[in-house]
Formats: structure tokens, C-alpha cells, sequence
């Protein structure tokens, strides 16, 4: 199954580190254009290794982490260790602390049809290129993507809990979270992880650009070289992992704003709704997102004047004709997508991944504000999806609808990035590993 490896981090200098709050920095495909000019500011901050600026971005990126190095900016761990890492954080409206439990290792970079690492999205093609450009060029994964592994015995919490004791670094991010990072050395521990990890498959819910990156990589170099034994650096992939059986993953909803769609008119929008969806007029758009929450099919439809709470009749759904079996299907966000953005809004499924009409915010905030100021032409907002979801879909073999879930809180980068390099990669003599 799942084979992990302690690695010899590169981390920031310690004569830099005493300020990690400055050098970290949200991960590439979160991190906002306001956030980007602010964090390269800073000429240090990770972000120009994980969002190099163009033109040439990859390139630039080569060139400064080899400086780096040899500046002493970065510095490579002497042992392979396994990196615990700990976020803690609140969710609007609850003043509950939850501590979401982890750690950052190496993992062989599986094939999807190996059925080892399983994914539950689809990617972009063009963010996986930029993602494959820039891994080429640097040899350097600078930010883990987020597995899951489900143990509910919690065999290895007590492992990281002794070390969380010791922190590396403490750091409060972007998100208002709580990130603490400590270290395994003990090669006996490390051989328990990895022992406990073998027995797994491993659930991607985070980084699926990031980690096709990595097989793309993969592939390219297996073919270039007739020496290719399957343990060289470019087989591996950086990734933190967290046990589904916590009570602390959250995965919070992510909501669709539609614009740009020719001849849109509300009244027909509803009069085709009637034919699958009970409809109800809300008197208050603000509260929209709290009066669908815990229904199934149930959506809250903003247009710049008017709120509605929209639910599927449930009869409607063997309607259905995407061929998906009903762990796909009954997924709200599928219902959404077939429903509403197929066969009310006329974007065929198709075309909805690469479709200029559809956008993603995770923010019912901003999407408020974006249909008032008429940006969006109207927001549909959706409830979280759960992890037994996520887990029966990637046990069904297929996958979820673009953007289906967002797990909160993101990793950060800037804490350890991981070499795969030959020579920074393979473990020195003194090493077990």
C-alpha cells in the first residue's frame, strides 16, 4: 500500500526563523493578488519559491533557491525525520478551540489506477502544467499537499502528541490559525508511522494539481533514465496526513457564482426550476446560507433583488441521466451541477470545467456582494460536504464535481520544502532510512 519516507528537510536559516510568521505564505492556488504584493515585500518569504512572479517565473525560482543555499538562507536538516504539524483554529460562529493533527513525510507518487492514493476532484490542466514546470526546474517540493488516512485506534496521535511538546515553530497565518511544527528523530517511531501507513490508502484532499505534478514528473524522468531503480527522488512527493477518524477536519462549502450567461433572465430561471425544485422566496438574503444548512438538495439561489431557497423534489432525482453511480449522484453538489447548471442555465456538464460562467467563492459574504454590485449575475450557495461523502465517493472509483470541497484550514508553506534532488534527496550512510 502507501510508502512513506523521512526526509532531511531544507528549512529557513535560524537567524531567520525566530520570525516565521514573515516567511510563510498561503498556498499557490489560494493565495490572493492583494496577499501576493504584500508577502514579496519581504525578499525571504517563501512565497517566490511556491508563486514565483513572471516573466519566467520557474526559472526565477531556480535561480533564487540555488542562492538560497548557498547563502545559507535555507538550511538542510542533517537527519531524516518525520515533521509533526499541528493547526489549530475556530470557525465562525463557535467558540470551540479544534486542533487538527498531522504530520509531513515523503510518499511514493502512485499512479490513480494503482488505487493507493485516491482522488475525489478533477484538476485544471493548466494549473497541473505550472505546477510541472516549476517542480522541473527547482527539484523542490515547497509545499505538502493534504492526505487522509483513516486508523480509529489513533495509534500514532500519542507519537506526535510527546512531540508537538518541543515545537520547531509556532506561527499564527493568514487564516487566524495556530500552526505549530515539531520533529521525529527517533528511527523506532518513524518505523511505526511507516509501518502504520503501509497498511493504508491514502485519500488526496488537498493539492491534486500539485500532486499530478509530481506523476507527470515522474513519468518524464522514468522514461529518460535506464537506470531507473523506483527509489530515486523524483519518485516521491512531499504530503501531510491526517487521520479521518479526528473530529477536527472540517471541510467547509465552496459556492458558485455564475456571470457572463447571454439573454439571463430570473422569471425563466424560475419557471424552469418548478418543474424539480420546491421553491420558496426568503425575505432576508443575509441568513440565506443558515436556512438551507443540514437539508439535503437544498440551495440558496442570490439574485441582485431577490433570495430564494430552492430543494429538489426527491422524486426528480432518477431523472438523472449522468452516468454516476448514487454515491456521485446524490451528492448535492451533483444535483447543483446536473439540476441546475446543466439543464436550467444550459451549461452542458462538459463544458463546465473549463466554463468562463462559472466561478468559485467559498465566501457567502462575497458572493452577496458580488450579485448586489452585479460582478455575478447570481451566486448558488451550498452546504459543506461531509468526509463520509468523500470517502464514498473515492470508494466508488469516480470523482466529485470541480471545487467540491474545502478543507479548512489550509496547510501553509514556508515551514519545510523537500528536495528531491539525487544527492539532497537519498538518505546519508548514518542514516536507517
Amino acid at each position: 500500500m502507501a510508502d512513506i519516507k523521512p526526509f532531511r528537510a531544507w528549512r529557513y536559516n535560524p537567524t531567520l526563523s525566530g520570525n516565521i510568521d514573515e516567511l510563510t505564505s498561503p498556498l499557490f492556488d489560494v493565495v490572493s493578488d492583494k496577499q501576493r504584493k504584500a508577502l514579496y515585500k519581504n525578499p525571504h518569504n517563501s512565497i517566490y519559491l511556491s508563486v514565483p512572479q513572471q516573466p519566467d517565473a520557474s526559472n526565477k525560482a531556480h535561480l533564487l533557491l540555488e542562492e538560497w543555499k548557498t547563502k545559507g538562507i535555507i538550511i538542510q536538516d542533517k537527519l531524516p525525520a518525520i515533521y509533526v504539524y499541528y493547526q489549530y483554529f475556530k470557525l465562525a460562529g463557535s467558540t470551540k478551540e479544534f486542533c487538527r493533527k498531522g504530520f509531513i513525510s515523503n510518499i511514493r507518487a502512485y499512479n490513480w489506477n494503482e488505487n493507493v492514493v485516491l482522488r475525489h476532484e478533477n484538476t485544471i490542466p493548466s494549473a497541473v502544467n505550472d505546477r510541472i514546470e516549476l517542480l522541473e526546474k527547482t527539484e523542490l517540493n515547497v509545499s505538502p499537499t493534504h492526505g487522509l488516512y483513516t486508523d480509529t485506534n489513533h495509534i500514532l496521535e500519542r507519537y506526535m502528541d510527546e512531540a508537538i511538546l518541543h515545537p520547531l515553530y509556532e506561527s499564527e497565518d493568514y487564516q487566524g490559525v495556530k500552526d505549530v511544527l515539531a520533529v521525529i528523530h527517533d528511527a523506532a517511531i518513524i518505523s511505526i508511522f511507516i509501518e502504520l501507513i503501509k497498511g493504508k490508502k491514502i485519500i488526496l484532499a488537498d493539492g491534486h494539481h500539485r500532486y499530478e505534478g509530481s506523476l507527470a514528473y515522474r513519468e518524464k524522468m522514468t522514461k529518460s533514465n535506464p537506470a531507473h531503480t523506483g527509489e530515486e527522488g523524483y519518485n516521491f512527493h512531499l504530503m501531510y496526513l491526517t487521520n479521518t477518524e479526528s473530529d477536527d477536519i472540517r471541510i467547509l462549502p465552496t459556492h458558485r457564482l455564475i456571470k457572463g450567461i447571454n439573454d439571463f433572465n430570473e422569471q425563466e430561471i424560475l419557471n424552469k426550476l418548478e418543474q424539480h425544485f420546491i421553491i420558496k422566496v426568503l425575505d432576508d438574503a443575509d441568513t440565506a446560507n443558515e436556512i438551507i444548512v443540514g437539508k439535503q438538495w437544498a440551495f440558496a439561489l442570490l439574485f441582485k433583488e431577490n433570495t430564494y431557497k430552492v430543494r429538489l423534489k426527491p422524486e426528480a432525482l432518477t431523472s438523472m441521466t449522468w452516468p454516476f453511480p448514487d454515491a456521485v449522484k446524490k451528492l448535492d453538489l451533483t444535483v447543483m451541477h446536473y439540476f441546475i447548471i446543466e439543464k436550467v442555465l444550459g451549461i452542458p456538464g462538459k463544458e463546465q470545467r473549463q466554463s468562463n460562467n462559472i466561478t468559485f467563492d467559498r465566501s457567502f459574504g462575497d458572493c452577496l456582494t458580488k450579485v448586489i454590485s452585479e460582478e455575478a449575475q447570481m451566486a448558488i450557495i451550498t452546504n459543506e460536504v461531509s468526509i463520509e461523502e468523500v470517502k464514498s465517493v473515492c470508494a466508488s472509483g469516480y470523482t466529485m464535481p470541480q471545487k467540491s470541497t474545502y478543507f479548512y484550514p489550509k496547510v501553509i508553506c514556508g515551514f519545510v520544502f523537500s528536495s528531491i534532488k539525487e544527492e539532497e534527496f537519498k538518505s546519508p550512510v548514518y542514516s536507517p532510512f
